[in-house]
């Protein structure tokens, strides 16, 4: 039977967000103490596991969710640009009640297509990205690599 490699993805923790802003590829977005416990179980939950690889994301609070399963397994995280959020139109403005950015109609022609999307990258893109990323790895057999994006 030939070895298995098991791919673990892990999303990042909460993040501190106190303007409600869709915070999407923008810099300065940390995890908060809720987001920093997350990923401390995150840890404590692959602890045990054959670890041998850990890609993340170039953003601040991927790297922070990475930052305890490097430490529990000894690891580097590796940044890999593909493994970033998609990028949106939308950055920066505020989803809360009323969805504020929907109702200026300059913004109205990026929602013209939900299933492109229209207000950002391609759904198709995203999956290559991520397709493209799914061939890489560890040449070490049996391995788990988590991913945190």
């Amino acid at each position: 039977m030939p070895d298995t490699t098991v791919v673990h993805l892990l999303r990042h923790g909460e993040v501190s967000n106190p303007s409600g802003v869709l915070y999407g590829r923008l810099p300065g977005f940390h995890l908060s103490p809720e987001g920093e416990h997350m990923a401390k179980a995150a840890a404590a939950f692959l602890a045990g596991r054959d670890v041998t690889l850990l890609l993340s994301s170039p953003l601040e609070r991927a790297l922070e969710t990475a930052a305890p399963v490097a430490a529990q397994f000894g690891l580097e995280v590796r940044v890999d640009e593909r493994l970033i959020e998609p990028w949106n139109h939308f950055e920066g403005e505020r989803f809360d009640i009323g969805f504020p950015a929907l109702r200026r109609p300059a913004n109205w022609p990026r929602l013209a297509n939900p299933f492109r999307p229209s207000w950002g990258e391609p759904y198709a893109s995203i999956a290559a990205r991520m397709r493209k990323n799914a061939g890489c790895g560890t040449t070490r057999p049996a391995a788990s690599a988590p991913w945190a994006a």
